[in-house]
């Protein structure tokens, strides 16, 4: 619609100062008790802890605890099901947890409003090492047994469920907060365990001895998703030579020209040199022989890498012979540290030219692709490493027991250097993977570990993602990414705070017992007894005659316990209705695209050929205003506790209640980082305030109005509440969307235009005369007072699913429901199209187009002094103004109320003789209708003549026949009658 320059007046704008306005001076003040101002108790402000006691009021009164059950049990057609990522039991609540479950909440809410039955069962992830290390503080687990630990991990486990649960409580999230699923409870377990099984039946799940991320803080391996990258980690990297004991045939026939030739490699990790079982090239690169100008130094290099290089050693290179790499085949180098140990140089394609020397030291115990190699070559994988990071037997007495990180690190440069194999030592800055718990540095090490092979799933698991919506899009490349990274998943975790891996190992032979029987026998008793029975009952009570092979005694059973992203990965699995375990949405941070997102994706897929979601929606982190992460360190974190109820000092942190902090939510793009300070808080409040406003000045106007008994019938609305009807519904189909595509921020700018353009500055700068002065039961009154019902209600259940607490105040104030109703139990926005009059959308719009005109040839002045003439053709246009003023000239049409102007007349064409201070403006106007078929552009000219007519003292309007004199409207009303109220 066409937007209005004229700004009206708040409800608080009237309550403060309508009377003298509309009733100035002695006459006024006659009629000031004839005024039918708005009234109500409905306050415009709470703050401070009015504002905390009037939220938990509502929360009581209107049943929040009660409302999950509630629609639980209500029949519907239809059942929206949002899964809840289980936040960690391991702290209190943060803000982090709050952007996240009000953001879950906000869909919830709007989808009980359209009558949808929700499937959501909030729940922990209650396992895992972050757990168990808090738990036990210092008093680390050497002299403790692990059902002391696990007894530990579980009380500090359930004393954090009970903070958070509290906190989202008092956010106002919807849920059978009696009913959750946590991780650690049996019957969760046994569910788990039951996906472990079929996977493993289905040979998906191994044990297999190769290299893993392990944390030697942690003393555990780690997956992936266990990982965070510190950019700034500093190594130790060298240039270290690798002598060529035996030359491949293509340098073999030079060998009388030069005398020894050294393979040139560069690690950032030399603590790896002792396990090295190979040099590794790119078989397609060219490779050199180069000399070193300064000390004649021969060094075999990837030739594209030769000037890099001589930057690095301060020297020139000079080229001697190029081949290709696969002409190094054959080639054998000397071990630097081990003189008796030969090496072979190997083809692989992991090898890289972007940094380094064109050659990699591989040391298949501690990397990846370097497993690889001795994988397919049959090379040996020692590893030298024990579990708190530092050398075994196997690297000699003078490494022995020495951190690799540190001391033995150091000690292997040294050797090094004693070698003379050291070319070029240098700090190097990159980044390197830590331990998300313990905030350490990790290595590569091989150990015996339960995989999974999600190599073999990863197909059907991008075929499976294709059908998933993914909001934003952009973040399915991620998605992608990580399972392209992930070949093996590592489940096994040696801790003990987790669900302990339903194996059995034969005393002799080491062979891991585990099959379908013995599996589903020790789910039962997990379902039964719970885990801790895994250490409490003897093995008889696991093994069953179906499960083994030989007796009991020929056995003992695993201590390692599974990964906790296989802990909520099987989640579906555990808490989904078992008919259809296939949800309408996950929504989680950034950070679960490589965890609970991929965990539940791989587990699923391989169970069921199908993803567990139809939608994935991936917000983004918490940061403070500065777009900082927050720090206790740095003094930025918010707390949500402190944002609801304020802090020590009230006067720097002062309570916002929760509905700031929903607010909040709603209004930041939670698909990018999402900022939060005192800045971001005080506008929010200051929003919601505005808000307050306008729901106040509709209620004050709905004083003693029952939409039950008084509401006018459609046909006899008049044309600018009916346009406003036309609005509404338009705006309801739009916030509508915006909520179904998680995308709340719109619906709080739909809500902010609606209010402020279409309400207070065109609509209640319009309808104010009518509703303060008109009769009180007056046909243009109740006409006007059904639609602001409507969109009272409207607005209402609009910004319900983001306020609940205001929506239900609201509610408890309206007219036109019995006592005990709530907004939630009542449905969404309702709209009806009978709304939408043929020619309705064209009459209003074609009136405030002649009246933007109007307003622009008289800036500066009030409009109310002009009486107008508007010369139309005859023609549709003329027609449609028709509709709005039957009379030729009228002080009292809906045109001349929409005009704003003391009188209109109107007419074919200007008449002749216009007053020299006329004001002329012209115009055109569009018309188009039905769908396009009909389209008409019509001229129209406006002539603004200052009035003739009087002030009424009243209506302070310019309508009455004599000054001081009552208008024709006012004599009407009653007025000796005394007042309306």
């Amino acid at each position: 619609m066409l937007l209005v320059r004229r700004s009206a007046v708040g409800f608080g704008g009237v309550a403060r100062w309508g009377l003298r306005c509309l009733c100035s001076g002695d006459a006024a003040g006659r009629y000031q008790d004839t005024v039918l101002l708005p009234r109500t108790d409905f306050p415009m402000r709470v703050n401070g802890p009015n504002l905390l006691e009037r939220e938990i009021q509502i929360q009581q009164k209107c049943g929040f605890d009660q409302l999950y059950t509630w629609q639980r049990e209500k029949k519907a057609k239809k059942e929206y099901c949002l899964h809840d990522g289980p936040p960690y039991a391991n702290g209190d609540p943060h803000v982090g947890h709050a952007l996240n479950k009000i953001l879950k909440d906000i869909r919830n809410r709007f989808e009980v409003l359209r009558g949808r039955q929700v499937h959501y069962v909030p729940g922990w992830d209650c396992h895992g090492l972050p757990i168990e290390l808090k738990a036990l503080g210092d008093l680390g687990t050497n002299e403790l047994s692990p059902l002391e630990i696990r007894q530990k991990a579980r009380e500090f486990a359930e004393r954090a469920i009970s903070r958070q649960r509290a906190a989202f409580q008092r956010w106002g999230v919807m849920a059978d907060w009696e009913n959750c699923y946590y991780t650690f409870d049996g019957k969760y377990e046994a569910a788990q365990l039951k996906v472990f099984q079929e996977m493993h039946n289905k040979g998906l799940i191994y044990q297999d001895y190769k290299p893993v991320f392990w944390s030697p803080s942690s003393r555990t391996a780690l997956a992936e998703a266990e990982l965070e990258y510190n950019p700034e980690h500093v190594s130790r990297a060298l240039y270290i030579t690798f002598p060529l004991l035996t030359l491949p045939a293509e340098l073999a026939a030079k060998a009388g020209v030069w005398a020894h030739v050294s393979a040139l490699i560069w690690t950032t990790q030399p603590w790896t040199i002792p396990a090295n079982q190979a040099v590794c090239y790119m078989p397609k690169v060219q490779y050199s022989v180069v000399k070193r100008v300064d000390n004649e130094q021969l060094l075999l290099v990837a030739s594209e890498r030769m000037n890099s290089l001589a930057s690095i050693l301060k020297t020139n290179l000079e080229s001697l012979a190029t081949f290709t790499g696969s002409d190094l085949e054959g080639g054998v180098c000397q071990h630097p540290t081990i003189p008796s140990k030969q090496v072979p140089l190997l083809p692989a394609n992991h090898v890289t030219m972007t940094k380094g020397t064109g050659f990699v030291h591989t040391a298949p115990a501690h990397g990846m692709e370097d497993y690889s190699v001795a994988t397919h070559f049959k090379l040996p994988v020692e590893c030298m490493v024990d579990e708190e990071g530092r050398f075994t037997e196997l690297a000699g007495p003078e490494l022995q027991k020495k951190s690799v990180m540190t001391e033995g690190n150091a000690t292997v440069i040294s050797m090094l250097q004693a070698a003379g194999a050291v070319v070029k030592e240098e700090d190097c800055v990159h980044s390197y993977p830590y331990d998300w718990r313990t905030k350490q540095p990790v290595v590569i090490r091989a150990s015996k570990q339960w995989f999974i092979n999600t190599a073999s799933l990863k197909d059907k698991a991008k075929d499976a993602l294709q059908k998933v919506r993914v909001i934003p899009e952009s973040a399915r490349s991620s998605l992608l990414a990580m399972l392209d990274r992930r070949t093996y998943w590592c489940i096994s975790r040696q801790r003990s705070w987790g669900v302990p891996i339903p194996v059995f190992y034969h005393k002799e032979t080491g062979e891991p017992l585990l099959n379908k029987h013995s599996v589903t026998h020790i789910a039962k008793v997990f379902s039964e007894k719970g885990s801790d029975s895994w250490w409490t009952e003897p093995a008889e009570t696991f093994l069953t005659p179906e499960s083994k092979a030989g007796a009991v005694s020929d056995y003992v059973r695993g201590e390692d316990v599974l990964d906790i992203w296989f802990d909520s990965g099987a989640s579906w699995a555990a808490v989904l209705p078992e008919s259809d375990p296939h949800v309408d949405s996950y929504v989680e941070g950034k950070d679960q695209v490589g965890g609970w997102f991929q965990s539940s994706l791989l587990t699923s897929v391989a169970v069921r050929n199908k993803a567990p979601y139809k939608a994935l929606v991936v917000h983004g982190f918490a940061v403070s205003e500065r777009g900082e992460k927050m720090s206790k360190s740095v003094g930025n974190v918010i707390d949500p506790d402190v944002v609801i109820n304020g802090g020590k000092d009230l006067s720097v942190s002062p309570p916002y209640g929760a509905d700031v902090l929903r607010w909040w939510v709603a209004e930041s793009n939670v698909f990018s980082e999402v900022q939060i300070g005192p800045n971001t808080l005080n506008a929010a409040k200051d929003s919601i305030n505005k808000l307050r406003n306008t729901l106040r000045f509709l209620l004050g106007n709905l004083q003693g109005f029952d939409p039950r008994s008084q509401a006018v019938d459609p046909k006899q609305i008049h044309y600018i509440d009916q346009f406003m009807l036309h609005v509404l519904r338009e705006f309801s189909m739009k916030v509508t969307d915006a909520y179904s595509e998680f995308d709340n921020g719109r619906v709080i700018r739909l809500l902010q235009s609606f209010i402020t353009r279409d309400l207070s500055n065109f609509y209640f700068s319009i309808i104010k005369d009518r509703l303060y002065c008109d009769p009180e039961d007056s046909l243009g009154r109740r006409s006007c007072q059904t639609v602001l019902e409507e969109i009272l209600d409207g607005v209402s259940r609009s910004i319900a699913p983001v306020l609940p607490h205001l929506a239900e105040e609201v509610y408890l104030h309206a007219p036109g429901h019995d006592e005990g109703d709530t907004l939630f139990r009542s449905g969404w926005i309702k709209t009806s199209s009978v709304w939408r009059r043929p020619g309705l959308e064209e009459a209003v719009e074609g009136a405030c187009a002649i009246r933007d005109s109007f307003l622009s040839s008289i800036p500066g002045r009030n409009a109310a002094e002009y009486e107008l003439i508007i010369a139309i053709e005859p023609g549709l246009f003329f027609e449609l103004m028709e509709s709005l003023q039957e009379e030729p000239t009228s002080t009292c049409s809906q045109l001349t109320e929409l005009m704003m102007a003391s009188r209109t007349t109107l007419a074919s064409s200007l008449p002749r003789d216009l007053p020299s201070d006329a004001i002329t403006s012209t115009g055109t106007f569009l018309i188009n209708l039905e769908g396009g078929m009909i389209r008409e552009e019509s001229a129209y000219i406006v002539a603004a003549i200052p009035t003739s007519l009087s002030h009424c003292p009243r209506c302070r309007r310019y309508t009455s026949d004599e000054p001081d004199c009552l208008c024709p409207r006012c004599q009407t009303v009653g007025v000796g009658k005394g007042a309306h109220r």
